[in-house]
């Protein structure tokens, strides 16, 4: 088993690197033209720019996984702001895409849990689809539309879970059928579990994003590994890219569901040596709050089990 690993968004080995500078909606509007273009662009920038430098991070470690942050570009989705988030850009957007491919780096984006297809609300879908579109616009300006998903939460259940799931199953309609080709659904750690986003993937066509840390957080006493994980694997077949997995710890027994600054190997093992029984490549996401620190610790420290081979800085074979 290869297992290959990556980080989300921020590189903080590098300093003053946050590829996710904001500005508020109210400091837009307390500003003029062209202040208030002047300082999105610069902003924006900062953070193609940021993004750039988190890339070469990945390519001198070799760390072959990275996830762009959704807030690339403050106020992209906001209905009262309107601007051109793509064309003054074009050659940051061009040399992001071309280390991608030159490099063979898998990349994704992960909205925030305010996009999602379940509520009644047809404003709260609206909305979500205008977030797909969003990042997948960016992709397209990248030109990684064909390759990097877009993962999200089912969403909320609002008191009634099946009806929720109903609605989910409408509402996505509404997403254009591109971009739903690059979308993949993730278990949470409180609503939704592996084995009902599993349920919704298969009856989607969609893959599914298998996160350990929410399965232990939120699972049933019917819920197996040795169940879910061929229906997982399975989600990922005809694709050209390995399953994709999350990983993080507990900050702490009364704080389980919050993610550690680091991994800790001994929760994440079990895990792991299910996965090997099936004997399946599998990308690796850390989730921990220390990011690429905490993924190279965690290659570390699984690099001293017995049969844990380290091919490269942020690969290993099992």
């Amino acid at each position: 088993m290869i297992l290959r690993f990556g980080y989300v968004s921020h590189a903080l080995s590098l300093w003053n690197a946050s590829p996710a500078g904001t500005m508020t909606y109210k400091n837009w509007s307390s500003m003029k033209e062209p202040d208030r273009t002047e300082k999105l662009q610069r902003i924006t920038r900062s953070n193609l720019e940021n993004t750039i430098r988190a890339l070469h991070f990945n390519i001198a470690h070799r760390i072959p996984l990275y996830r762009f942050s959704s807030s690339l570009v403050p106020l992209a989705t906001h209905p009262e702001v309107e601007w051109d988030y793509i064309t003054p850009f074009r050659d940051l957007y061009e040399e992001i895409g071309r280390l991608v491919k030159t490099h063979q780096l898998r990349t994704s984006f992960h909205p925030n849990q305010f996009t999602l297809f379940t509520s009644d609300k047809g404003q709260v879908t609206d909305n979500a689809v205008t977030d797909m579109n969003y990042h997948y616009r960016v992709l397209e300006a990248m030109g990684l539309s064909d390759e990097a998903y877009i993962n999200l939460h089912v969403g909320g259940a609002y008191g009634h879970k099946k009806t929720a799931v109903d609605r989910f199953h409408e509402n996505i309609k509404k997403v254009p059928a591109a971009v739903k080709e690059q979308m993949t659904l993730e278990n949470d750690d409180k609503t939704y579990t592996a084995s009902e986003v599993l349920n919704i993937c298969e009856t989607q066509n969609l893959p599914m994003m298998f996160d350990y840390h929410h399965y232990e957080a939120n699972k049933t006493m019917e819920e197996s590994l040795y169940d879910i994980l061929p229906r997982f694997f399975a989600t990922w077949e005809n694709r050209n890219v390995p399953p994709k997995i999350h990983l993080s710890s507990p900050r702490s027994d009364e704080e389980f569901r919050s993610h550690a600054d680091f991994v800790d190997p001994s929760f994440v093992q079990p895990f792991l040596q299910a996965l090997k029984r099936c004997g399946r490549d599998v990308d690796v996401m850390i989730e921990a709050k220390e990011k690429d620190r905490a993924m190279l610790q965690l290659v570390e420290d699984l690099t001293s089990i017995r049969g844990v081979k380290r091919m490269d800085e942020g690969i290993l074979e099992w």
